[in-house]
């Protein structure tokens, strides 16, 4: 079951870069993810929940924005991978996962990636605009982090 959330989180990263390192910085500052033993145990610090918490709202934000470059670009993909492996590594490190828990972070980063992309192109087409497709997915992406970290 920890592998399953650990995908799903990182499913979350692809959809959204900060949103799954926030939701699981929030879930450790609230003990809802216990990393206080493991190498993770900064993810539950005051800081790391103020700073992930400002940069996923600044990536909601600049998404909307026509100039932002798409979720498959190296950049963007590389940084969806390292924050589902950091997510994931954090679902999995109270159970001694910390591997296995990145490397099912990174697998749902590549799913989230790839289908968030393509999901949110057929509703854009289906809508006519991009901007209510965005919303849709920055609404998936909040409640289905939430849902995840809610829930370990």
């Amino acid at each position: 079951m920890i592998y399953v959330m650990a995908v799903a989180i990182g499913v979350i990263a692809g959809l959204r870069t900060m949103t799954a390192p926030a939701a699981v910085s929030w879930a450790a500052w609230l003990g809802w993810l216990e990393l206080q033993e493991t190498s993770l145990a900064f993810l539950g610090s005051v800081w790391a929940v103020g700073l992930l918490s400002l940069l996923a709202l600044g990536e909601l934000f600049a998404d909307q924005l026509p100039s932002t470059p798409s979720r498959k670009v190296p950049i963007q993909f590389g940084a969806r991978i390292v924050t589902g492996a950091l997510s994931g590594a954090a679902i999995g490190a109270p159970y001694n996962m910390l591997a296995g828990g990145a490397l099912s972070g990174i697998i749902g980063a590549v799913i989230g990636t790839y289908v968030g992309a393509a999901a949110r192109a057929s509703l854009a087409r289906s809508l006519g605009r991009d901007l209510p497709a965005a919303l849709v997915e920055d609404f998936v992406a909040i409640a289905g982090a939430f849902l995840i970290v809610s829930n370990l």
